[in-house]
């Protein structure tokens, strides 16, 4: 249950407004590594977390509930910058700046053209507000929501969309010189470390969490290298010593196309890895019981209920009342 408090988490100002500005800020308000897409994508993954992992649950709706406060910053901040746009257009445009622009001669008057047709919703229909699009008008897509079910891949799409908004942040913020919106993306871009921490706080808590899911390879490609390029070669952990598995090393494979030709397409390649693939089954095997008990136990076969009312802990009821 969602209660809206009209107050924002950070207080969102600026000096002036900046239409060019509020543009490439729809990156972050509807783009595809925006606060609209990691909300929605933390919100889907909480779903299936609910009663087998409450824990994750519980940190997951926390955080897209955030997210979605720090959508409603960006898209303040957006509505700010674009000052009072086509509700007194005229004032708009003497306001904004883009009047000193298009009288600047022919070269501003042109780059002004070109930005009103690679996205002229945002300048001509959007309202004075955030359109729910990127930058160049693409409509925002669910098809940026990575949702697999699978505690240890999710949290890993996560870690990997903090790491894409906070870099875009790095990059707006060099685009701005208004000590406020500064300030606003500021504490933006540093919720994303917070949150990139948290999900690798919680990935480390699962065990075994690598590799991700359940199934563990097959032992003669596993902790094999190909060397797939001529010319001089890089090495390093990534190809030599000891990988990120408790036994054995990577085996580097100098000449890819002698061992295709020389193993019947790889159909013949030996096992490489410490493990064999008997083993590595037997793991497999093994960590799909675990995963299936966890969820199954959590789950009723029959009659089902979402909440207690009120809720007062973490595990959901499991059986309606």
């Amino acid at each position: 249950m969602f209660h809206h408090v009209k107050e924002l988490q950070f207080n969102a100002r600026v000096s002036k407004p900046d239409p060019k500005f509020a543009r490439l800020l729809l990156e972050q308000f509807g783009g595809g590594n925006g606060e609209l897409k990691a909300a929605m994508q933390y919100f889907v993954q909480a779903f299936s977390a609910r009663q087998p992992y409450p824990k994750l649950y519980d940190m997951l709706m926390d955080i897209a509930t955030e997210e979605f406060s720090h959508l409603e910053i960006v898209g303040a901040t957006i509505t700010m910058l674009l000052g009072p746009v086509n509700s007194e257009l005229k004032q708009a445009f003497e306001d904004s700046g883009l009047k000193e622009m298009v009288t600047g001669g022919s070269a501003a008057r042109d780059a002004l053209v070109h930005q009103a047709l690679m996205n002229p919703q945002f300048f001509v229909l959007s309202g004075g507000g955030p359109t729910v699009t990127d930058s160049n008008g693409n409509p925002w897509s669910g098809a940026y929501v990575n949702a697999n079910g699978d505690p240890t891949v999710d949290l890993r799409s996560n870690i990997a969309a903090e790491s894409r908004a906070k870099i875009v942040y790095e990059y707006l913020l060099q685009f701005t010189d208004d000590e406020y919106v500064q300030e606003s993306l500021r504490f933006l871009m540093t919720r994303e470390i917070s949150h990139f921490q948290m999900f690798a706080a919680h990935l480390e808590q699962i065990q075994p969490n690598f590799p991700p899911g359940v199934l563990q390879g097959d032992s003669r490609f596993l902790q094999t290298y190909f060397n797939m390029s001529n010319g001089a070669s890089a090495r390093g952990p990534w190809n030599q010593g000891k990988g990120p598995w408790s036994q054995g090393e990577w085996t580097y494979v100098e000449d890819p196309i002698e061992a295709v030709r020389s193993s019947n397409g790889l159909a013949e390649f030996p096992e490489t890895a410490a493990m064999s693939n008997e083993q590595l089954d037997k793991i497999g095997k093994q960590l799909g019981k675990q995963r299936y008990e966890e969820v199954s136990k959590a789950v009723p076969k029959s009659t089902n209920q979402w909440s207690d009312y009120p809720q007062r802990d973490l595990e959901s009821p499991r059986k309606a009342s």
